[in-house]
């Protein structure tokens, strides 16, 4: 059993309430390394038949996205750990800063971020013959802008321990029919690079995970078995496997790994 290092740190992800989700799951994951996890979600409302929900779907994916992260809170109860979970919106500065203070009021300074919180658009309209501003704005708003400050403010009021881990998907350079969306991981990629340039002289770490195809709920049968063939490996990711690689990043043994984008991508988008 490999010992990180992570015992009473404190881990600050967003985007976890899905209880499928990566965010949940690396949620659990710290705990379990003993860390103190503060958990920051925001609900998203579209349109789903419930009486889908039971299995693995969109209906599922859209009905956890609206939820709470009750299920998660649960969940970190029966395990004993320290846990605080927040309802807020990481796009507003305001909201940000906020949620520093409520983590700092109850466990300390933030010693690792988990950039999770993502977005994108529903309703087809992320090609260039469709895009719309408005689409432009929601998912860079988040992605791009929300992962921004919630790092900013991590590094202005950083602790004697940084790690900052953001999430990124496979095919961000090249993603036809979510132009958008693959533009802001891939700024997040860009922005992986520079941040941990600047920021290296204060000993924290800046690094990005890109999972491949995530079995997060959302991946039903029909799709999985058009997805497979493009995964070397033959299996889809498990929100475990990106949980793992996070809890090995933010890690004291991962401490000279900087700058990085690590695909957990079973060999798809090498």
């Amino acid at each position: 059993m490999i010992d990180y290092g992570l015992k009473n740190k404190v881990a600050l992800i967003t985007g976890a309430n899905n209880p499928w989700g990566i965010g949940a799951t690396t949620a659990l994951a710290f705990a379990r390394e003993g860390a103190k996890v503060a958990l920051v979600y925001k609900k998203v409302f579209r349109p789903f038949d419930e009486s889908k929900a039971d299995k693995n779907g969109v209906d599922r994916y859209y009905a956890a996205n609206a939820g709470d992260a009750s299920v998660v809170e649960g969940k970190l109860k029966e395990m004993g750990a320290e846990y605080l979970v927040i309802e807020s919106d990481i796009s507003d500065e305001a909201a940000v800063k906020e949620i520093y203070t409520a983590v700092h009021e109850r466990f300390g300074k933030v010693d690792i971020l988990v950039n999770n919180a993502a977005t994108d658009d529903e309703n087809g309209f992320d090609t260039i013959e469709a895009i719309t501003p408005e689409v432009i704005d929601d998912v860079f708003g988040v992605n791009v802008r929300g992962s921004l400050l919630m790092t900013r403010e991590m590094i202005n009021q950083r602790s004697d321990y940084g790690r900052i881990i953001s999430l990124s998907t496979d095919a961000a350079q090249v993603f036809p029919g979510q132009i958008t969306y693959g533009a802001s991981k891939a700024t997040l990629e860009a922005l992986t690079r520079a941040i941990a340039l600047e920021v290296a002289q204060y000993g924290i770490t800046v690094n990005c995970v890109a999972p491949g195809p995530t079995q997060t709920g959302w991946i039903d049968e029909q799709l999985e078995e058009a997805v497979l063939p493009l995964i070397p490996m033959g299996a889809l990711i498990q929100p475990e496997d990106i949980a793992e690689t996070i809890l090995f990043l933010a890690s004291e043994q991962a401490r000279m790994i900087t700058g990085q984008v690590i695909k957990v991508s079973g060999g798809k988008a090498l």
